[in-house]
């Protein structure tokens, strides 16, 4: 369905320059999971020469601060240098299967491949903001890094519109936060993906234990060589690092005596159940061998 056309202009503002009466309800950060930028990748290779970015919908869920972007999926669309038109019918009919695999998952925005913003992101924008009312829609922009001097990475949007009598076309997009969140168990095959260099085989577990020490090690002999300077006044120590270490420190050394002494309660606990045991088997043992009168 046509979304229609404009001549007005998108700007980016800084959250500072936006004045408005949703501020309750905009999001302060949005999270995006592995699996979500990989899908749209994906989606970005599998697109036709024709295409010069490509859109779809993002599932998660989301407080009045914060939204948790965890799957999404592909949207048809086309634009021309006079209108944009979405296939509404397959994203609704799309969300609905979502739906029913992942009740908790609700739509929370958009995503779109390219660097630039411009009145058709502004149109596309204020139809998934009626899909996500009262909350608003968060835009996340990937570039794809294919093109020569664009960086690659992702970065979220939100929009706010302007004028006296605002239109769908006549908005401002306020960048947010954005972070990727990935767990123990992803890290491997990102670590694959962003290689600078080919790897033919998966790095296993104890590579992964190794590489992890190694970067501990280099990360203590920079502290430690920084230390040793300051004292030495070689340079001039900096108040916040100095704090920041202390607090570092005095957390890892209350971490590592909690950990001591659970594991030695575990270990009396478990010594206390296996004597407990062990008497109770040798009085049911000596029991056994009494004569009943």
């Amino acid at each position: 369905m046509p979304l229609g056309s404009s001549s007005s202009a998108v700007h980016i503002l800084q959250p500072a320059q936006v004045l408005g009466g949703n501020a309750a309800r905009t999001p302060t950060s949005v999270t995006i999971h592995p699996a979500v930028l990989c899908s749209i990748l994906d989606h970005y290779l599998r697109r036709t020469d024709s295409q010069e970015r490509v859109i779809g919908t993002l599932l998660g869920t989301r407080t009045d601060t914060e939204i948790d972007v965890r799957s999404s999926f592909a949207v048809l669309h086309s634009e021309t240098s006079e209108q944009v038109a979405v296939d509404m019918e397959y994203h609704r009919t799309m969300y609905e299967l979502h739906h029913r695999v992942n009740p908790k998952q609700v739509i929370v925005g958009w995503y779109s491949t390219g660097s630039n913003l411009n009145t058709y992101s502004a149109l596309i924008q204020n139809f998934y903001s009626q899909e996500t009312a009262p909350h608003q829609a968060v835009h996340v922009v990937v570039n794809t890094g294919l093109e020569e001097g664009v960086k690659s990475g992702a970065q979220a949007y939100v929009s706010s519109p302007v004028g006296i009598f605002p239109k769908p076309e006549n908005c401002v997009f306020v960048p947010i936060p954005c972070e990727l969140r990935y767990d123990a168990a992803e890290r491997n095959s990102l670590e694959l993906l962003t290689s600078p260099t080919p790897i033919v085989h998966p790095t296993s577990e104890l590579e992964i234990f190794e590489q992890s020490l190694q970067s501990i090690l280099d990360m203590m002999d920079r502290v430690l060589g920084y230390v040793r300077r300051v004292l030495a006044g070689e340079v001039k120590g900096d108040p916040a690092v100095g704090r920041y270490l202390m607090d570092t420190i005095g957390t890892s050394v209350s971490d590592s005596e909690g950990g001591f002494n659970t594991t030695l309660q575990d270990t009396l606990m478990v010594s206390y159940l296996a004597t407990l045991m062990r008497s109770q088997a040798e009085i049911s043992s000596r029991l056994s061998l009494v004569t009943p009168l």
